[in-house]
């Protein structure tokens, strides 16, 4: 092989952020990053960046393809099911080696009082009478807790949702979660909460409203992640941080050039 070899990191998350970082100070790599355009003001990084969909499956697979990528790598959010099974098709059809990184899941710890659930439409039928929850699930699945006219809802999210979505009653916040605890549990403290609902993201980000639901003693409603199936294990590998996400680059990169 001649050449650095060709990437493409399925982006969103901070971990994609931080693997770019290592890939662009790489002269083995050429690399870029592609985004769903869930976020309308996506964080900077440190490769080029396209916005968008593939067409599906087949699409993502004749991208690959035409572009000559020669290694792949899912590193979109734990809840990004349909984006990671697109991926895992394509890469087959394509031929191109993937890698999927993924964030381990947050784990419950002494002084927590979590109640796992399955989807969303469990999270608000979990809530009790006249709850007054903090909505940490996003803006695209917010309206699942619209039918609950009795919740007060303190709601956060990166972009205002669209027009034409229901939201239950209470109060929206549009801001990135904070990594401060203390930031954290005054937002909760200030709402009133009663309860947190959250998605089992994992990692570094987000994990504070966590800390502080258990500072303030208060349940957490959490949702489990998608089935492996889902989300399209079991083709290719899986790693949980960007440094065993690099030695598996390297090694693909190695291979390619004694190939």
């Amino acid at each position: 092989m001649s050449g650095p070899l060709v990437l493409l990191v399925l982006g969103g998350t901070g971990d994609a952020r931080a693997l770019a970082r290592r890939l662009a100070a790489d002269p083995r790599f050429q690399a870029s990053v592609s985004l769903a355009g869930a976020v309308e003001r996506p964080d900077a990084y440190a490769l080029p960046v396209r916005t968008g969909g593939f067409g599906g499956a087949q699409g993502l697979a004749r991208f690959l393809k035409e572009t000559g990528v020669a290694g792949l790598v899912d590193a979109t959010h734990p809840f990004a099911a349909r984006i990671s099974a697109n991926a895992v098709a394509a890469a087959e059809e394509a031929g191109v080696p993937l890698l999927r990184l993924e964030r381990p899941p947050w784990r419950s710890s002494s002084g927590d009082d979590w109640r796992e659930v399955d989807d969303l439409d469990a999270a608000a039928a979990a809530l009790p009478q006249g709850a007054r929850p903090f909505l940490a699930v996003g803006r695209k699945e917010i309206a699942r807790f619209a039918g609950r006219s009795d919740l007060d809802c303190l709601m956060r999210m990166i972009d205002p949702p669209g027009q034409d979505v229901p939201l239950p009653g209470g109060r929206l916040v549009l801001a990135r979660p904070s990594d401060d605890v203390d930031t954290e549990a005054a937002l909760l403290e200030s709402h009133g909460t009663t309860h947190v609902v959250a998605k089992n993201s994992g990692g570094r980000w987000g994990a504070a409203k966590l800390v502080a639901a258990r500072r303030l003693g208060l349940p957490v409603i959490m949702l489990r992640r998608p089935e492996p199936g889902m989300a399209g294990a079991g083709a290719g590998e899986r790693v949980e941080d960007v440094a065993a996400a690099m030695a598996w680059l390297e090694l693909l990169a190695g291979r390619a050039a004694s190939a």
